[in-house]
C-alpha cells in the first residue's frame, strides 16, 4: 500500500485530507509542520506529501526544499495545498520542486484528480 505524508498545521484539515486519501487507498501519515514531516521521511519516504504551505517551526517550502535535497533515491510526489495560490507562490512552489498545486478548500473529487493527474493512482 502506497503512503501520503499529510503536512499541515490543522489538525482538522489533516483530518478531512486522511479520510479523502485513505477512501483513494493510501495509508496516511500526519505531521503538524515541516520539521516533523522531514523527520518522518527521513525514517520512511512516502509516495506522496500533501503539503500546506504556512506553519510554523517549518514551513511548507522550506521543507521541501530540504526534502529535495535529501531525498536520496526515492522522490516522493510533493503536492502543495494552500490558500496561497496566487501565481507567485504557485511558481515558486513548483520552482522548488512540487509536483503540483491544490487550491484551499478542496474535496474528495479535486484531491482524486490531482493524484491521477501525478500518477499515483
Amino acid at each position: 500500500m502506497k503512503t501520503c505524508l499529510i503536512v499541515d498545521d490543522s489538525r482538522v484539515v489533516r483530518k478531512v485530507a486522511a479520510r479523502i486519501v485513505k477512501d483513494l487507498r493510501f495509508e496516511v501519515v500526519e505531521a503538524g509542520d515541516g520539521a516533523e514531516a522531514l523527520e518522518i521521511c527521513r525514517k520512511q519516504m512516502p509516495e506522496a506529501v500533501l503539503l500546506d504551505w504556512n506553519m510554523p517551526v517549518m514551513n511548507g517550502l522550506d521543507f521541501l526544499r530540504a526534502l529535495r535535497r535529501e531525498e536520496g533515491g526515492k522522490k516522493p510526489v510533493v503536492m502543495f495545498c494552500s490558500i496561497e495560490n496566487d501565481a507567485e507562490h504557485v511558481g515558486e512552489a513548483l520552482r522548488s520542486g512540487a509536483d503540483e498545486f491544490i487550491m484551499k478548500p478542496f474535496d474528495a473529487e479535486i484531491l482524486e484528480s490531482k493524484f491521477a493527474e501525478v500518477g499515483l493512482i
